[in-house]
């Protein structure tokens, strides 16, 4: 009778759920949430320095009052546009090299397959906010000095004109190179992956001796 209690208590099987599994489910899905967060959030909030710059070294074409609220360019043949869509694509390029490497290093490396397609759509999505927001701040400077002076500047008066992006594809620099840096950087790393977010020891992927 003993063997027999003895074995039904060694055969008995455990709950298949706990409250300490929910309790650890709960945090990874909190933990994931954080991360998709930062990841939208500090790719996004670089974009408004990236503006900054870009409002402050960007040139800017010379116009002169023909009439009240009318203006002309002085030379129509003047390279300022090109200048402005290109120191555009140099700094939203430099924000894409940023964003990809902290993003990668912060938020992917180490982490599951799926936390880390995640990360990197939350990246590149949050790069493409940046460089919204880089346009729209970018086109804010100047702009009240401009609309004041095309409103009220006597006819003849020379003054700079607003800032604007001409070719609206160089928005696409900012997630392309996010894209580029994270696809290059899983390309030379080459680890395996845990399966689960956080579960894998700090030597995971090192083969045993």
């Amino acid at each position: 009778m003993t063997d027999s209690g003895m074995t039904k208590t060694g055969t008995a099987e455990q709950p298949s759920g706990t409250p300490g599994d929910g309790r650890r489910g709960g945090r990874s899905r909190a933990a994931a949430a954080r991360r998709l967060f930062a990841a939208l959030a500090g790719s996004a909030v670089l974009g408004l320095p990236a503006g900054l710059i870009w409002g402050a070294v960007a040139p800017r074409a010379l116009l002169q009052e023909v009439s009240q609220g009318t203006a002309q360019l002085v030379n129509a043949e003047s390279s300022v546009f090109i200048g402005a869509d290109g120191w555009f694509c140099a700094i939203a390029a430099a924000g894409g090299v940023i964003t990809g490497v902290l993003g990668y290093r912060l938020l992917i490396y180490r982490r599951s397959w799926g936390a880390s397609a995640v990360a990197a759509a939350a990246l590149i999505i949050g790069a493409l906010a940046a460089a919204l927001i880089m346009l729209w701040t970018g086109e804010q400077m100047g702009l009240s000095a401009y609309q004041h002076q095309l409103a009220s500047a006597a006819d003849g008066t020379l003054f700079s004109a607003s800032l604007g992006l001409g070719a609206k594809t160089a928005l696409a620099f900012w997630p392309m190179f996010t894209s580029i840096v994270i696809v290059l950087a899983e390309m030379a790393v080459r680890r395996p992956r845990p399966s689960d977010p956080g579960s894998a020891p700090l030597g995971y992927g090192v083969p045993p001796e």
